[in-house]
Parts: structure tokens; C-alpha cells; sequence
């Protein structure tokens, strides 16, 4: 739910005009799609947003939260990346509604190259900021952060010895159906959770 763009000059933003109408159009909208097409959880990724805190954490939990009560869903994930109102709204989010987000699909990736004890340090740093949660460790098919041929596994080894590791988190499957899957098994075989994002 959400993303970056909608073309490569125009982004996404989140500008709901109400909490109310956003949350009707939201859940009936989104249990359209999740019923045609068998998805059985939603994954929350506004990179950009022209409404508060408030706003945002209040139609986002909210949203989860209902579609959970309905069963409509059985999870739900949250996408956040270090960038100071990215950062702001999703800890909003995570202070009020974190008891009913299932992962934290965090964008390591959005970082410049960084070494094993750098992704390991960031990684550490998210696990304090969202308290309680099941952090997943993240890599692009496509360069930025720590790539899976670059120390990625490494990385998850060590956080796995800590005890911090919840899962691995992929972008995206478009890419990844080039190669057969191929880093997601060795996630799967070595982590056990295994979340692919697609682009649409």
C-alpha cells in the first residue's frame, strides 16, 4: 500500500482528506483486492506524506486493525527507511498500533553500500527503535545497502547469533524470477521468513 511513485517524475504521497473517508475507501477498496486475488496480509509503504503524524498513524492502525477484526487479513507490515519524516510518521504509527503490526520490513537497502558490521549496527538500531517487533532484514536485487553476494548472509548470521533476526525482506520478485528465486531459497533454507514485494 502505497510505494514511492506512480511514474519516475511523480511520487506517492499519502494525503488522506479525512481519517474517516480514507478509512472507508481504504477497507473496501483493499478487501476487494485481498478477496479477488487470495492475499492474506498488506504491507504499508508511504515513502512520502502531506498529512501529520497523527494522521497517518490514526488511518494506518486503524486500517489494520479493522481489516484484522474481519478477518480479512491475517498480517501486516510496515516498510519504513532513515529519512527524518519517514522515520517520524512510522514511529507514530509503531507508539499507538505496534501491537498489531506483524513485521518491519525495514529498507536497509536505501542506505549507500555498507559493510556486515554496518548493516549489523543499523539493523540493532531498528530493533530499539521499533521495540518488541519482528525486524526482517532487507535486500535489492539491484545494488544499495548490502547486497546477498556482498556479506548480506553474513549479516544474518550474525544478527541470527544475537537472537534479532525475524526474516528476510526481498525487493523485488520482478527481478528475482530472473535467477529462480535464488537468494529467497537460501533465506528461506537458512531464516525461515521469507517476505517478496513485487512491483505492480
Amino acid at each position: 500500500l502505497g510505494g514511492d511513485s506512480v511514474t519516475r517524475h511523480q511520487n506517492v504521497y499519502f494525503s488522506p482528506k479525512s481519517v474517516d473517508s480514507w478509512l472507508q475507501n481504504a477497507i473496501s477498496s483493499l478487501t476487494k483486492i485481498i478477496q479477488d486475488y487470495h492475499v492474506d496480509g498488506i504491507d504499508i509503504d508511504y515513502d512520502h506524506s502531506s498529512a501529520s503524524q497523527e494522521i497517518f498513524s490514526e488511518c494506518i492502525g486503524q486500517l489494520v486493525r479493522r481489516l484484522k477484526k474481519s478477518g480479512t487479513i491475517s498480517f501486516a507490515s510496515i516498510a519504513p527507511y532513515e529519512n527524518d519524516q519517514v522515520k517520524s510518521h512510522y514511529l507514530a504509527l509503531w507508539a499507538k498500533y505496534g501491537d498489531i503490526i506483524d513485521y518491519v520490513n525495514f529498507q536497509f537497502y536505501a542506505y549507500d553500500k555498507l559493510s556486515v558490521s554496518q548493516f549489523v549496527d543499523y539493523f540493532n538500531e531498528q530493533v530499539s527503535n521499533y521495540e518488541g517487533g519482528q525486524i526482517l532484514a532487507s535486500f535489492m536485487n539491484k545494488g544499495g545497502g548490502l547486497g546477498p553476494d556482498e556479506g548480506f548472509f553474513d549479516a544474518c548470521n550474525e544478527l541470527m547469533k544475537q537472537g534479532n533476526l525475524g526474516g528476510v525482506f526481498v525487493w523485488c520478485a520482478d527481478e528475482s524470477v530472473k535467477n529462480g528465486f535464488k537468494y529467497e531459497k537460501k533465506s528461506q533454507a537458512s531464516v525461515g521468513i521469507v517476505l517478496i514485494r513485487n512491483k505492480f
